[in-house]
């Protein structure tokens, strides 16, 4: 997102009601939200917290680790943009209803944890972000050290953990298809 380097990682939250489950196999239905006409999508690897912890260090952060999911971080860019620009959170742009769908979590015990894999999103079948999470600016267990510094992790937790290059917008009728080697696919469409 037109970071460089290691900056200091930084956080947003997502409302209980951003949270849009959609079963393996099945293909979620995402409302376009009100107040935006630059919805963006974000494929992202999602860690879920499983034991409670504070100053985790990294080299413990995968033992807080339950499994892991695919994510979607949907965006109103444009609302992201005016809070940016006056210094305002950013909730508006980022947490409203559905705007965080997942896939089912995957145990640990049966994934490993992630520390390397492909990545990527298909927008009606045409490719949109491709990469692997051994690009990640930030490792799952440095984000879980770095966040568990400035919050008490609890079980039922979801870390979103970063996007690749090509994000883009999408609208009414697109077809979302995200993939994280061995999570199998998450699959939405805006409506």
């Amino acid at each position: 997102m037109g970071f460089t380097g290691r900056e200091p990682p930084f956080f947003f939250m997502k409302p209980a009601d951003a949270i849009l489950v959609v079963p393996e196999g099945a293909t979620g239905e995402l409302p376009y939200p009100s107040r935006t006409s630059d919805l963006h999508h974000e494929i992202e690897l999602v860690a879920a917290i499983g034991k409670v912890g504070r100053n985790i260090a990294a080299a413990d952060a995968h033992s807080h680790v339950y499994g892991y999911a695919i994510g979607l971080d949907m965006t109103r860019r444009d609302l992201q943009g005016e809070a940016k620009k006056l210094g305002r959170p950013w909730e508006v742009g980022k947490g409203f209803d559905h705007s965080g769908p997942i896939g089912p979590i995957h145990p640990a015990g049966a994934t490993g944890h992630y520390t390397k894999g492909a990545i990527s999103l298909e927008v009606n079948g045409a490719p949109r972000q491709k990469s692997d999470l051994s690009l990640l600016i930030w490792s799952i267990a440095e984000t879980i050290e770095h966040l568990s510094t400035l919050f008490e992790l609890q079980p039922g937790d979801l870390i979103y953990t970063g996007t690749p290059e090509g994000v883009a917008a999408v609208v009414k009728g697109d077809l979302l298809v995200g993939k994280v080697e061995g999570l199998g696919e998450l699959r939405v469409r805006v409506v």
